[in-house]
């Protein structure tokens, strides 16, 4: 993205924008043909977004192809790829650049609606060198995929061209767009570069990720590949007094889907999974489970601990069946070795918290017994789970914490594989915190 302009996720986009956007809708590969008035249709209904963003994009991207000093046979071999071959100007007597103008001029009209005086800004391109260079790497490396049947021979020269010559941004969703249609299947570790470019150009995940055909290893629930929260201490965050019976499944499916963009589908799922199976075949009492998920959610749903966590188990698994149904859940050994180590951490806080309570005006929660359920997690059912949900418990209890302690969490959570963002949660309790 050039510096001086925000990036598609500050801009509000959450999916796929402007030409790619429209190519996607267009896109049938299995279905019939779109003729022109359909298509012009699409493009008219992409366009035409409550404050004409939309239609920014739309513009821009035509006008970029446009003044890339490409060949007709060039925009016409990655339009072609881009849709599936499900609209072909060609077929109605209409080149790819006139075809590209006609876009252009539909956004313009449709952005002096709002503003009869418009004229659109200059092209910025994306031309920076390395990103040019990392994007026709990837481009050269499916090669072979990409020629086919269904596309053209001159496909990968085409859209090397387009990257180089005209943009690297549109180049990019071009190409991640010819992989969607002609249903190319990326391996991970080359999906994750498509990532990384896509930050580097400001994309929201899902245009990168939407539709694209992945090769994902199977889940496994020692490698988190999350920078956040997970597991059930993901979903007692999540807790909100809005909470009630009623909406129980959908809150638990929330998080069950919520996989984040690197990990293979189902994960978040079999790591909600995990804890709460930890949790119901563990020793530890209804009444201790009860009290342990009340203090955790900071009272938001006062429910009998084992069927919550029966509902939990069971929300995972639908889940599970539908995106990972070769996946067959199990449930490893705790990391005992750091029992001692969460245990000390947990007492530590019992010092500072004897005066407090969870929701202290409404049927409050003691913190004894609190940390006593935390004490028999950690020490009974798994140390990982009893640090995130002591993690979890401090903000409710406004215990404070000092910069020693902080450090100290960080290196736990580095030990038992948390990511970049899972203790900073809490560093506004390190006393002295800004």
């Amino acid at each position: 993205m050039p510096q001086d302009r925000s990036t598609y996720v500050e801009l509000g986009y959450s999916g796929d924008f402007g030409l790619t956007a429209l190519a996607e809708l267009l896109c049938s590969p299995d279905g019939p043909a779109v003729d022109l008035a359909a298509a012009l249709a699409a493009a008219a209904g992409s366009a035409n977004g409550s404050d004409g963003e939309e239609a920014v994009e739309l513009g821009e991207d035509a006008r970029r192809l446009l003044d890339g000093s490409l060949p007709e046979e060039v925009l016409h071999t990655v339009w072609l790829a881009a849709v599936g071959r499900s609209f072909d100007p060609a077929d109605h007597s209409v080149d790819t650049r006139t075809w590209l103008r006609s876009l252009s001029d539909l956004s313009v009209n449709r952005l002096r609606q709002n503003r009869r005086s418009y004229v659109p800004a200059p092209v910025r391109p994306v031309r920076d060198e390395g990103l040019c260079r990392d994007v026709v790497t990837e481009i050269h490396g499916l090669a072979a995929d990409l020629t086919s049947d269904r596309t053209s021979p001159d496909l990968v020269s085409a859209l090397e061209r387009v990257v180089t010559l005209a943009d690297a941004d549109i180049g990019f969703r071009l190409f991640l767009r010819a992989l969607k249609a002609c249903r190319v299947r990326v391996s991970k570790d080359r999906y994750d570069r498509f990532l990384g470019i896509g930050e580097r150009l400001g994309y929201p995940v899902a245009v990168v990720r939407d539709g694209l055909d992945v090769d994902w290893p199977p889940i496994d629930t020692a490698r988190r590949d999350t920078p956040w929260d997970f597991g059930l201490s993901r979903l007692a965050g999540n807790a909100h007094q809005d909470w009630h019976a009623g909406v129980a499944r959908r809150e638990i499916r929330s998080v069950a889907d919520g996989d984040e963009p690197g990990q293979s589908p189902g994960t978040a799922a079999a790591l909600l999974r995990e804890d709460a199976v930890r949790l119901l075949r563990s020793p530890l009492s209804d009444d201790l489970i009860t009290t342990l998920w009340v203090a955790v959610s900071d009272a938001a749903l006062r429910v009998d601990g084992r069927d919550w966590l029966r509902l939990v188990a069971d929300v995972c698994e639908e889940r599970l069946r539908e995106v990972a149904p070769a996946y067959t859940p199990v449930v490893p050994p705790p990391r005992t070795a750091w029992a001692d180590v969460v245990l000390s951490e947990v007492r530590e806080t019992a010092l500072k918290a004897t005066d407090r309570a969870i929701s202290p005006h409404w049927q409050p929660l003691p913190a004894e017994k609190v940390i006593t359920a935390l004490e028999q997690v950690a020490a009974r059912v798994d140390p990982d789970l009893g640090f995130r949900l002591l993690l979890r418990v401090l903000r409710p209890l406004a215990v404070p914490i000092t910069r020693a302690q902080y450090e100290r969490y960080e290196a736990i959570g580095r030990r038992f594989g948390y990511g970049e963002h899972h203790v900073d949660e809490i560093e506004q309790l390190v006393q002295g915190a800004t």
